[in-house]
């Protein structure tokens, strides 16, 4: 599962890297964590877009109070399944996350820190990801996962959907099958970068939202 992710190189940066031809302002913070704001890249008549979307679909639990805040789906563990099926099979709701690490907590409970990973050589890279326009939260997007890789599995035994720049077309125009093929394949244990940080894993976290729920 991943619950953590940054975006360090600046907006006109990504834009350039993904052949964006028009984004508008974001509020996303270099590192993006559930439930808040993250950049998302998707097609609009042909053309390739970027915005800022809300990192999770909402679900409202059974027994939860009408006024309590859904939790957000942030992470896709199979297209099949009914709740993403639908989007996955038409391109137009497929996206790509920009990103240059994501993280996961490594150590034992109560004193895990903070482990980075990034693609070698890709100062940005892209996460595969659905999105859709939602009642709650207006625009929503999540990142679809697989299993790791040799890389991660000291780590983790998932790991994000990555994409280099030549899946991009074929992952937002490509048809369902094509989908389905990145969720199966295994990334490149070789282009895997590890980066293990004193960091504990749950400070930042906390930080970010308190700034967030502050603006």
């Amino acid at each position: 599962m991943c619950n953590q992710y940054a975006l360090r190189p600046s907006r006109d940066e990504v834009a350039a890297h993904f052949r964006v031809k028009s984004f508008g302002a974001s509020n996303a913070p270099q590192e993006i964590y559930p439930g808040y704001p993250g950049m998302v890249v998707h097609e609009v008549d042909g053309e390739r877009v970027m915005q800022s979307m809300t990192w999770g679909f909402p679900l409202r639990l059974k027994g939860m109070k009408p006024e309590s805040k859904p939790k957000p789906v942030n992470n896709i563990a199979d297209l099949r399944k009914p709740m993403w099926i639908g989007l996955a099979r038409k391109p137009q709701w497929r996206c790509l996350i920009p990103l240059s690490h994501f993280a996961e907590a490594e150590g034992p409970k109560g004193a895990k820190t903070k482990t980075w990973f990034s693609v070698t050589d890709q100062p940005v890279a892209a996460w595969a990801g659905l999105w859709r326009v939602s009642d709650e939260w207006g625009p929503v997007y999540s990142g679809v996962m697989t299993d790791c890789n040799e890389a991660i599995r000291p780590v983790h035994d998932r790991m994000p959907v990555l994409l280099m720049p030549e899946d991009y077309d074929r992952w937002l125009g490509g048809s369902f099958e094509d989908a389905l093929a990145f969720q199966e394949r295994c990334f490149p244990d070789d282009l895997i970068v590890m980066e293990r940080t004193n960091e504990p894993w749950n400070k930042a976290g906390k930080l970010v939202g308190e700034q967030l729920m502050l603006q």
